[in-house]
């Protein structure tokens, strides 16, 4: 009553310029208040709040969660909030140690380093993770249904974003770029080039390539990336590997485990990253019957240690003006690479490729589909939920939301964070 009475005394304001001025005098310490929790909140996360998010997502490859926006890798960043998505969820395969080759430590490292890193190999990038990635691209992961976000072109390229929210782990983006006039593999080489991707991906500020295999092509890098001044940047270790079927070729990124880096304060380390592609030659939309555009299919999502929705908000805003980015760096590269220059370590490491054939990704595909057909996705079984006042929370955001700011994003913000408490509130 105390609150009711005080707008009503505002209200009775001769003038409308003192109505105003009272107004932003009343609202002014919430929106400060406000602004301050949320900083604070991000910098002195708690430490059950890590434990509890590492014990809510799973680690089996037939689950996948991200996107930046695609380095995301056809998102390298985001234009507005400067989030990326961006590659891997680590995972254990015992089943594919005959597959995985002994790596060989990159040249920068001492033969010592490779002993400790024995029961970290087979868990980088195996055959499992490659049949993974068929099983996105044909849409028969078991997963939930694609939302669309965007879809845009311009003369020279063409971008349809989508996402699915899973009921545990990050919201998954997945993404169709068509390229005019660019091969797949030169958009391969494009995508794996670190030492070049400093051209066109200003939020990489360090690259270095920790583990290599000459044989399959398998790499472990190390990247930091810069974040906005409120948040520190964020470093990943990735492990990743391609497949060729064909002139189709499967690049699978992932976060992986590795004892040569250790974990630090900052720049904080991204455990739960994947981001991974399909590329292919499609016609050209000039319609012409020639197969000169590449297509490339990416899905990724990444825990960052930003709220989910916060996150979402970011990427909804910052989308299409980081996938514009890309176009012009791959035309940069194309210019780079006619003029003869010399093919860079990482650019030549992705000519290295796992052969698989049609035939084994058409039975892969079989394999899906009947076992898909013995399960009933109408009746999973969900956890009951207890009657939390869901309306008190959303009633308050949107009180908040209207007395604040009149802006969308202010808006956009306060309802997602409410959603967000109001699920937790049903999970309670």
């Amino acid at each position: 009553m105390a609150l009711v009475s005080v707008l009503l005394e505002i209200l009775q304001r001769p003038t409308i310029v003192d109505v105003l001025s009272e107004l932003l005098m009343f609202i002014a310490p919430l929106w400060i208040a406000v602004l301050v929790g949320v900083l604070v909140g991000w910098a002195w996360k708690p430490r059950w709040a890590n434990v509890l998010s590492k014990d809510t997502f799973p680690t089996s490859p037939t689950t996948t969660t991200l996107s930046t926006c695609f380095a995301f890798v056809p998102i390298p960043s985001l234009n507005s909030l400067k989030f990326q998505f961006p590659n891997c969820i680590p995972w254990t395969n015992d089943n594919d140690e005959k597959e995985a080759l002994p790596l060989s430590p990159a040249a920068s490292k001492s033969d010592s380093s490779s002993s400790q890193l024995d029961n970290e190999k087979v868990a980088w990038v195996t055959r499992e993770d490659a049949d993974h990635l068929s099983r996105l691209v044909e849409e028969k992961d078991g997963g939930p249904a694609w939302i669309q976000m965007m879809d845009r072109s311009t003369s020279t390229m063409s971008y349809q974003a989508w996402r699915r929210d899973p009921e545990t782990g990050p919201p998954q983006y997945r993404s169709r770029t068509v390229y005019e006039d660019a091969t797949p593999e030169l958009v391969r080489d494009f995508f794996w080039d670190d030492e070049f991707r400093s051209n066109w991906d200003d939020m990489l500020i360090h690259s270095e390539t920790l583990e290599e295999c000459p044989t399959t092509g398998t790499m472990v890098v190390q990247w930091v990336r810069k974040f906005p001044f409120f948040c520190s940047d964020r470093e990943y270790i990735i492990g990743r590997r391609i497949w060729e079927s064909g002139r189709s070729y499967y690049c699978v990124t992932k976060g992986v485990p590795c004892s040569l880096v250790p974990r630090r304060n900052k720049p904080r380390r991204v455990d739960l990253y994947y981001s991974s592609w399909f590329i292919r030659a499609v016609e050209s939309k000039r319609g012409d019957g020639q197969f000169t555009a590449c297509e490339v299919l990416l899905f990724h999502h990444e825990d960052m240690g930003i709220p989910w929705e916060i996150a979402k908000l970011g990427v909804r805003q910052g989308m299409w003006g980081a996938v514009k980015k890309i176009d012009p760096g791959l035309r940069a590269y194309q210019t780079h690479r006619a003029s003869g220059a010399p093919l860079s370590h990482s650019g030549s490491m992705a000519q290295i490729n796992t052969k698989v054939s049609a035939d084994y990704l058409r039975s892969l595909e079989s394999n899906t589909s009947n076992s898909s057909e013995g399960e009933n996705p109408d009746s999973p079984e969900k956890p009951s939920e207890k009657n939390i006042p869901k309306i008190l929370v959303v009633g308050g955001a949107i009180l908040l939301a209207c007395t604040l700011d009149r802006g969308l994003l202010t808006k956009a913000v306060i309802f997602g964070v409410a959603r967000r408490f109001a699920r937790i509130g049903r999970r309670l």
